[in-house]
């Protein structure tokens, strides 16, 4: 049987700077516009009512989408927030206000990849249509036909062996034959526990200083997806 490749995002496909200083702002900006806007659809209503409940029940949905910016601030993972995130990166993604930056390495790796044969799949903190949303827009074209599933934190907590476990099952694979690539150690440490062969992004741009010997915890190391041993 080939190898699967699953693959986080944040840090190992794209910059840690284009969620940080492009995604992440442009969505808090948005927010209050986008909940006074939408605050009607059935797509959202449900989402700002659950974060309202979370919060007290409060029911002024400026109350609500300032409630949101601070999630944001905190970097909260928080599905409703994903959700609603997603959506203003979709209009975003739409009128081209910017396009997914992904590292040069990472187009030819995951094109070559596919050519092989070998399955591809994403388990990111941010919601499956917010992964779609980047690869379908990345400076590279779209590369959403490369990835055979996604997964996020629905499975479970990046950091928890069984979440991985519950990747493979639903993969309908043996932990044994994915590599999980990612630039944290801890959810490499989890990956591990699962029984997945495991791959750490130390990417210059990302991490100035180089996270080798004791500190990548005994996972493999590579700087560039060009660098990634498949076997």
């Amino acid at each position: 049987m080939k190898p699967l490749v699953l693959t986080d995002i944040e840090g190992t496909t794209s910059s840690i700077s284009f969620v940080k200083d492009v995604l992440f702002p442009y969505a808090r900006q948005a927010l209050p516009d986008f909940v006074a806007r939408n605050g009607h659809d059935p797509h959202v209503r449900p989402l700002l009512d659950q974060v309202a409940a979370e919060c007290g029940g409060i029911c002024q949905d400026a109350m609500i989408a300032e409630t949101l910016q601070g999630w944001i601030d905190e970097d909260r993972k928080h599905t409703a927030l994903k959700a609603l995130q997603g959506m203003i990166w979709a209009a975003g993604y739409r009128e081209g206000d910017f396009k997914a930056d992904i590292y040069p390495d990472v187009a030819p790796a995951l094109q070559d990849w596919h050519a092989r044969g070998i399955p591809i799949a994403v388990y990111s903190s941010g919601s499956v249509p917010a992964q779609k949303l980047l690869f379908s827009h990345t400076q590279a074209g779209d590369l959403t036909p490369l990835f055979c599933n996604y997964f996020d934190t629905e499975v479970g907590h990046k950091r928890v062996a069984d979440s991985y476990r519950l990747i493979a099952d639903t993969l309908d694979r043996t932990p044994d034959t994915i590599y999980f690539l990612s630039d944290v150690v801890e959810e490499l440490n989890a990956a591990r526990e699962a029984g997945m062969h495991t791959v750490l992004l130390d990417r210059l741009e990302d991490y100035p200083e180089p996270r080798s010997d004791s500190a990548a915890n005994g996972h493999a190391r590579v700087t560039s997806f060009a660098d990634i041993a498949l076997t």
